[in-house]
């Protein structure tokens, strides 16, 4: 069950959950990116937002992507795309760039540049990220 907040009309997990209270436009955040990225970046949201229970949040620096609690955070760079997911354990191996502890799980970051970037394995973790309790 999902609540939609009445001052920034965004979809949210449910009453009271924290966010960003502002109204942000999506394509503000690609203003200046190359093409290339806005096409990754649509082709990550293509596949995520159609997963049961997914809500999707722009923020003035990123989309959160929130089940129960956010799973994937997408921040445009200037030529990338740095995309933070979730995990029960780390994953130092590559592509993930950083795997930090964060509570009870591990932050991880992934950053990407064109279509090309984005293999079936970068699903795979992002999956185990909305699949977390």
């Amino acid at each position: 069950m999902s609540w939609t907040c009445p001052k920034c009309d965004r979809e949210l997990p449910w009453k009271d959950y924290r966010h960003y209270c502002a109204r942000v436009n999506l394509d503000s955040l690609f203003e200046g990116r190359s093409p290339e990225l806005v096409l990754a970046f649509d082709k990550i949201l293509a596949e995520v937002a159609d997963w049961p229970k997914v809500l999707v949040g722009v923020t003035p620096n990123c989309i959160v992507f929130t089940r129960r609690v956010g799973f994937l955070i997408i921040r445009p760079m200037k030529k990338e795309l740095d995309l933070k997911f979730y995990s029960a354990v780390p994953h130092p191996e590559k592509p993930v760039r950083k795997s930090v502890a964060d509570g009870k799980k591990f932050a991880n970051h992934i950053r990407i540049s064109t279509t090309d970037d984005i293999k079936p394995g970068l699903f795979v973790y992002i999956r185990e990220s909305y699949n977390l309790p």
